[in-house]
Parts: C-alpha cells; sequence; structure tokens
C-alpha cells in the first residue's frame, strides 16, 4: 500500500519549498499532502490519523496527536530543534523521530549578528554606540547554529569563545574558537552571549540572574534558541538592577513580561515581531528539502531513528 506524508504546517513553507519538497515525495513513490494554516489542533490529529510520516516545522506533536495517529512511523522536524514532539510517547507508540540539523544554521547565525549590530548600535536610534571588533563573543552551545555565529564573529575581528559539554576542545579550537573553562566564565568573559541550547528539563529557566550578572559592563544577552530556557522573573530583575543590560531575542515571552518590558525597558530590549531565524528563503528550501529526502531515505533503507542532541 502507498505510504502517505503529511506536510503539517501551521506556519507554512514559501510556495516554491513545499511544492519542490512534495514533489521529491512523489516521485519517491508517496502519497503526499499538504496541511498549512490550520487554525486548532483539530485539523492535525485528523491528518496525523492517515499519515505514515509527518513533516512539520513548530507544530506540536502531543500525545493526542500521537494517540490518533495509529500508522504513524516517523516524524520530520525540520530544523534543528524538536522540543514541539513529545519524544518520550513517540518512541513508546514506535514512531521515529528526526530533526534536520543545519539548514537553517546560516540563516540564524545571520540574525544573531544583525542582533549584535543592532544592539552596539544602540537598536539604531541615531545615538553614539559602539563596534563589535575586539569584544567577546560566548556562544552557549556550540553546534551548527553557534560554529556559524563564530564564523561570522571572528569576521567581525571578535573573540569568541564557547561552552558546550557535548562538544570537545579540539574541535572548538580548529575553528579559533577559545573553549570556556565553565558555563559560569562563559557569562563573566563574554560581552555577548549568544544562546544556542535547546529546551530540555536540564535547561528550561537555566539562564537567569546568576549567569546574567555575572557578565562585563554593557553585556547583551541574545536569544534564537527557546523561550523556555529563560527565567523571565530574573530577566526582568537583571534588568531592573542593572541599568546597562540588554536583552535582544527571536523569541516572544510571555504575555504578562512582555507588558512589563514595554513599559520599563523599551530602549533596552529588541524583540522580533515573529520568530525570524530560520524565515529565509534559503533555509525554507535547505529544511525542508531534507526533511522530504530523510523521510524517503528512512522508509526505502529501514533506518528511522529517534533523534539525540543535535
Amino acid at each position: 500500500m502507498q505510504k502517505r506524508v503529511v506536510l503539517a504546517t501551521e506556519k507554512p513553507f514559501s510556495a516554491a519549498a513545499r511544492d519542490q519538497i512534495l514533489a521529491i515525495l512523489k516521485e519517491a513513490g508517496y502519497d503526499a499532502v499538504a496541511l498549512e494554516k490550520y487554525s486548532g489542533k483539530g485539523p492535525l490529529v485528523e491528518a496525523a490519523a492517515s499519515a505514515d510520516a509527518l513533516i512539520i516545522r513548530s507544530d506540536g506533536i502531543d500525545a493526542e496527536v500521537l494517540a490518533a495517529a495509529g500508522k504513524l512511523a516517523l516524524v520530520v522536524r525540520a530544523g534543528a530543534g524538536y522540543d514541539n514532539v513529545d519524544i518520550k510517547t513517540a518512541k513508546e507508540r514506535g514512531a521515529a523521530v528526526m530533526n534536520t540539523p543545519g539548514q537553517n544554521a546560516n540563516a540564524v547565525a545571520e540574525l544573531v549578528a544583525a542582533m549584535m549590530v543592532m544592539s552596539a548600535r544602540n537598536f539604531l536610534d541615531g545615538t553614539t554606540g559602539s563596534e563589535l571588533k575586539g569584544k567577546t563573543l560566548g556562544l552557549h552551545a556550540f553546534g551548527a547554529v553557534g560554529r556559524a555565529v563564530a564564523g561570522i564573529a571572528k569576521g567581525f575581528g571578535m573573540n569568541v569563545i564557547a561552552f558546550d559539554p557535548f562538544v570537545g576542545a579540539d574541535a572548538m579550537t580548529a575553528l579559533g574558537v577559545e573553549p570556556a573553562a565553565s558555563v559560569d566564565a562563559l557569562y563573566e568573559q563574554a560581552r555577548y552571549v549568544s544562546l544556542h541550547i535547546p529546551a530540555t528539563a536540564e535547561t528550561r529557566g537555566s539562564i537567569g540572574k546568576d549567569r546574567l550578572m555575572r557578565m562585563p559592563k554593557g553585556a547583551t544577552l541574545i536569544n534564537t534558541a527557546r523561550k523556555e530556557v529563560i527565567n523571565e522573573a530574573e530577566l526582568l530583575a537583571v534588568l531592573e538592577q542593572r541599568e546597562d543590560f540588554r536583552y535582544v531575542s527571536d523569541i516572544a515571552p510571555s504575555a504578562e513580561t512582555l507588558a512589563i518590558i514595554k513599559e520599563k525597558y523599551p530602549t533596552r530590549v529588541y524583540l522580533t515581531p515573529v520568530k525570524l531565524g530560520a524565515q529565509t528563503g534559503e533555509a525554507n528550501v535547505n529544511a525542508g528539502l531534507a526533511a522530504a529526502r530523510q523521510i524517503a531515505a528512512s522508509f526505502e533503507n529501514g533506518e528511522p531513528r529517534i533523534v539525540g542532541n543535535p
């Protein structure tokens, strides 16, 4: 029987990327359909019920969706993170979960660079700012995005340090990046810190007052990773206590935190209007096509797997 692959994206790919994804799958012999701009969980649950595989972006694949997906064998998240998928339940139900790490890396890295420039130039308000050259950038995690950011930052003439317990020192030094002795040392040395950690049980709420108060004068925290890693109450406390501290994020905080930021710290916090990290035409195509090819290869070779640390 022909396998069905559903491209389920509440926030859709570009039309060009969508058409190429479906073409790859159909050429490989799959019944490929798209569910786009849906509202509420109902349409996703209904689509999952007939799917052998799903391609998603930030769409939530939770226990309810998985319970309806009786023959689902594979979920591919077109992107690096996968905390929007209930990995434990998927594994229990025999569905493998994959991601496409690295496909969005350059797009996110360029946004990080733009955010650093914006902060250094006082969010382009016309006042005298500073240069990035000679400043220290700390990368909290050194996966595909962190490495891409390092390359751009070195082009600015920045000193780059990184902390990642899953990456050896040799891999960092090979790219001209200094390994930080500890996560605390990273925050103590870096005027700019860029977050690239996933949202896990260990990292949720881990970026708070203790670490941020360690940062040097004129510090900027950049978040293109996950909302959940920020302790928002402690972030607000740092903004209150440190008039030199800035926060630039591609992920909106809670409504309550956002209201306080707008009222009290509008000149020291910049939030993108929507999540922009992977929103380039190139990243759309790269991640989507990689997802389609991984599905085809997995079914052909019988090698679907549960993802690990990206």
